[in-house]
């Protein structure tokens, strides 16, 4: 993906995830809750079995004892009905922070998602063209999934062991310091080890991300090249490239494994030490008589409980680590300027009459050139404008400027006398169909791509928008007519056919504007023949830009304007333009394959 803005890099991610988390505020406290009452209720076991060996040593003269609970018996009653309400509640807590938990994890990913999803949408097609669609994938789908699995299990793993550490240490502080101590002495080191670890980490873990989606993007364009890598018979030379960039994703996570695969061996040792210490001076203690029995059975079995649980440290802060480099990426996109901000003014396509001005207007691509300079044109409501040049004219970004899908660099553009700037995005937006020569038709049925973007419209509406785009014949030729599934990018149809559903899609939008761009590049005469004739029809009150290489495509447009590096060279219909010496005339000449007397006679 982009580099973030370095600006954005250095905030941590934990502060700018628990910011997205605000409206949750009340189910992570009530998740919070949970895990600490369970882990108060999983701590008190050792406390029971210090009490039944105090019962058993001690008899009459327990601690229970002192309670009301007289004799052995009655005693041993009680710690049954304690252990049995200690277990119902450890249990009951178990499940209600393993179901908030887990809730939690599926609202922020499902959340996350959408507003990543939102605002990827809202970005401007420079972002796209310098971003692969594999990394953005990646994004939005395995890195959250990374935070999913954190906030799933680790979040109550970090709880629950601040929460052993701080009731656990009180509560042996209290009855033994002495011996207490030495618990204590390991947990420093781990605490210590676990930054440097967490440090080591971090970078690392940024990388096996990266890798990630550098590994999706390749996938991402081998899967959607694959007719290419076919015909130019390069699949072995594609594995090999794909050996690569996995074997780099490997790399980088073994770096990762090495390191914290280390970390659990090492506070083993940490907490072997302190446990053998409790082992041997509370033993020597509670012998000679320095402290109870009951005591020291709790300090032997409350021990494990403070210091095995820092051996899951080291799982919990990798998954931490990765969550948090995944969680970056997710909020770098989130926080990604959005360069084309909607104006205030609503527009209703209805009330629109398509009256088109260009007024001075200079843009320019990131890293490129001055493409448009100064550049002028007026297009009257209801007018068919042809738009010719050669490639890189500067053609096409007259209607990716219209459409707002690029910042102006100064001037304005004005859709009946409203700076676009002014309108609502969305609204503008509605009021403009395009047909572009690369034709995106989604998974679906062929009504559906019909009707994408008319989601109101009957099915006899659109049958009548493929009839008004001569796209009804092969439609009912097809297996399933209006039901036939496409395929992705429409793969199933022909190049001929996908331009008429673009074209008849457009027609059903029923807007004041209409754009061509290059709808008939790619196309056989037959169907640009077809083409034509839906034009006559549907350019009929409507203001219609044609951008065409094919000059017999616009060769009926009221103007005509000929571009030639950013600037309009020629203008006027086309038997104006014919008729004079130029660009245009020196073109339809070439390809009518004439010459220029033969040329002026048609």
């Amino acid at each position: 993906m982009a580099a973030p803005n370095p600006a954005r890099r250095i905030k941590p991610a934990l502060p700018r995830l628990l910011s997205h988390l605000q409206p949750y505020r009340r189910r992570v406290w009530i998740a919070v809750s949970c895990s600490i009452i369970n882990k108060v209720f999983d701590l008190l076991p050792p406390v029971l079995i210090g009490l039944a060996v105090d019962v058993v040593v001690q008899q009459d003269s327990s601690w229970l004892a002192a309670l009301g609970a007289t004799t052995v018996p009655s005693q041993l009653i009680v710690l049954a009905l304690l252990s049995f309400l200690v277990w119902t509640a450890e249990s009951l807590f178990e499940y209600l922070y393993g179901v908030l938990w887990r809730n939690l994890a599926q609202t922020t990913q499902h959340s996350l998602r959408l507003e990543a999803y939102d605002h990827l949408q809202k970005l401007e097609m420079d972002f796209f063209e310098r971003d692969s669609t594999g990394r953005l994938l990646t994004v939005l789908g395995d890195d959250i999934h990374q935070l999913e699995r954190f906030l799933e299990r680790g979040a109550n793993e970090i709880l629950q062991l601040v929460t052993t550490v701080l009731l656990v240490g009180s509560a042996m502080a209290l009855l033994a310091p002495g011996v207490a101590l030495f618990a204590f002495v390991p947990i420093p080191i781990i605490l210590v080890g676990s930054l440097s670890f967490q440090r080591r980490l971090a970078p690392r873990y940024r990388d096996v991300r990266q890798r990630a989606g550098d590994l999706a993007s390749r996938l991402s364009n081998n899967l959607g090249g694959m007719l290419t890598i076919k015909s130019f018979a390069t699949e072995a030379w594609e594995l090999e490239q794909l050996r690569t960039a996995s074997n780099a994703y490997q790399q980088c996570n073994r770096e990762a494994i090495r390191i914290s695969a280390a970390f659990i061996p090492l506070i083993r040792f940490a907490i072997l030490f302190a446990f053998l210490a409790i082992l041997l001076i509370g033993g020597i203690q509670a012998w000679q008589g320095l402290i109870a029995v009951g005591t020291y059975s709790f300090l032997v079995f409350i021990t494990q409980r403070l210091l095995w649980p820092l051996t899951t440290l080291g799982r919990t802060l990798d998954d931490y680590q990765r969550s948090m480099a995944s969680t970056q990426r997710v909020l770098d996109l989130i926080d990604t300027p959005i360069q084309i901000a909607s104006g205030n003014i609503r527009l209703n396509p209805s009330d629109i009459k398509g009256d088109i001005r260009y007024e001075q207007v200079c843009f320019s691509y990131k890293d490129r050139e001055p493409l448009l300079n100064k550049f002028d044109l007026s297009i009257h409501a209801g007018q068919t404008i042809g738009i010719v040049g050669a490639t890189g004219s500067g053609k096409s970004s007259l209607v990716k400027l219209l459409l707002r899908l690029y910042p102006l660099s100064s001037g304005r553009i004005l859709l009946d006398n409203h700076p676009i700037a002014s309108l609502h995005l969305q609204d503008l937006r509605r009021c403009i169909a395009l047909v572009s020569q690369d034709v995106y038709l989604f998974h679906g049925s062929v009504a559906e791509n019909i009707a994408y973007g008319s989601s109101e419209a009957s099915k006899s509406s659109i049958i009548w928008a493929a009839e008004q785009a001569e796209a009804l014949a092969f439609i009912q030729g097809l297996p399933q007519e209006f039901d036939t599934v496409v395929g992705e990018r429409g793969q199933r149809l022909s190049g001929g056919q996908r331009q008429r559903i673009a074209l008849a899609r457009a027609i059903l939008k029923n807007v004041p504007v209409l754009i061509l761009d290059e709808a008939t590049a790619a196309v056989d005469n037959e169907t640009e023949a077809a083409i034509q004739r839906s034009l006559m029809r549907i350019t009929a009150n409507r203001t219609t830009l044609v951008i065409a290489h094919r000059l017999s495509t616009v060769r009926h447009a009221d103007q005509i304007i000929v571009m030639d590096a950013g600037r309009i060279v020629e203008q006027g219909t086309h038997d104006q333009l014919l008729h004079k010496p130029g660009a245009y005339s020196d073109l339809w000449r070439v390809q009518a394959g004439l010459r220029s007397d033969e040329a002026l006679s048609l």
